[in-house]
């Protein structure tokens, strides 16, 4: 019986569905780490709907040695999605979405000090360039788009810092599957969002309307359940320099819904910054998939 839908379709499928979250969130009055929570208890739910369906079963006894990892990694997933969803309410979904894909820098910097992997010419460079096109989206000296965009900025960097700590976590994670792992964190992400969530703004749900519940679902279960499922389920078929280069399709998707959906605008510095940002990151990770091809 022949796939409903193969690798690629279900990757692009899948960053398409990730680039339109910042519209979403946006949509939803709600604080950002009462979203977090939700959008973790909902794809937690929909996630562990599927790996009962279809029979898959966590080798508790093989990964115990790493269950502190899973859960530290969870709570840096947990708050990596407060401080995005921050970002986007501070500055513009474009702006927030590019100061993320800062990322993959921080990954590239901190493997030497973590693994003793040699930083060559090549990723110096792509250190510098996208520094370079994260300076530019910043706006500096333009006073005109003033504190909160630069708030947006920091919020999204630190976002970045985050999710790049836990891909930093994943690596020393050898005997936890994709899926499996992601159930893991989101689990660990609502260990320590809840209480977060009790002890800051608490529980706010009463205030939504029709619209907002709908959003917060779409988020919950479409955004996250069901396309992780599809992101996860692609990799393991996917050559890693094709993923590589189809992962830009999120952040390529917020621009445009930032752009034409959302009516905000992008300065040309801005356009260059965010084209620097992107294309040296890529052509970095694709360096790196090619020396990890095989392994």
């Amino acid at each position: 019986m022949k796939k409903a839908l193969n690798p690629r379709t279900m990757l692009i499928i899948s960053m398409t569905v990730f680039g339109t979250i910042g519209l979403f969130v946006r949509s939803i009055p709600l604080p950002s780490g009462e979203i977090a929570l939700y959008r973790a208890v909902l794809a937690a739910m929909l996630i562990g709907i599927f790996l009962l369906v279809t029979k898959q079963k966590i080798p508790f006894g093989k990964i115990k040695k790493e269950l502190p990892l899973l859960i530290l990694s969870g709570v840096a997933m947990g708050f990596n999605w407060i401080l995005l969803f921050e970002a986007y309410k501070y500055t513009t979904v474009s702006v927030a979405t590019l100061s993320y894909y800062f990322a993959p820098v921080i990954v590239t910097l901190l493997c030497p000090l973590l693994f003793k992997e040699k930083i060559g010419a090549k990723q110096w460079l792509c250190f510098v360039m996208s520094t370079v096109g994260i300076v530019l989206i910043t706006g500096i000296g333009d006073l005109s788009q003033g504190s909160s965009h630069i708030k947006g900025i920091l919020f999204g960097l630190g976002a970045a810092s985050l999710y790049a700590t836990v891909v930093l976590i994943n690596k020393f994670i050898k005997n936890v599957d994709g899926i499996h792992r992601t159930f893991l964190q989101f689990l660990s992400a609502i260990a320590v969002l809840a209480p977060y969530v009790l002890l800051t703004d608490g529980v706010n749900l009463k205030t939504l309307d029709s619209k907002g519940w709908i959003f917060l679902l779409v988020i919950g279960l479409v955004h996250t359940g069901v396309t992780y499922c599809l992101y996860f389920s692609s990799l393991k078929e996917l050559p890693g320099q094709k993923a590589a280069i189809l992962s830009y399709i999120d952040p390529l998707v917020a621009v445009l819904v930032s752009v034409v959906i959302l009516k905000e605008t992008m300065t040309l510095m801005q356009i260059i910054g965010g084209i620097l940002i992107l294309g040296f990151t890529l052509w970095n990770e694709i360096d790196v998939g090619n020396k990890n091809k095989g392994a």
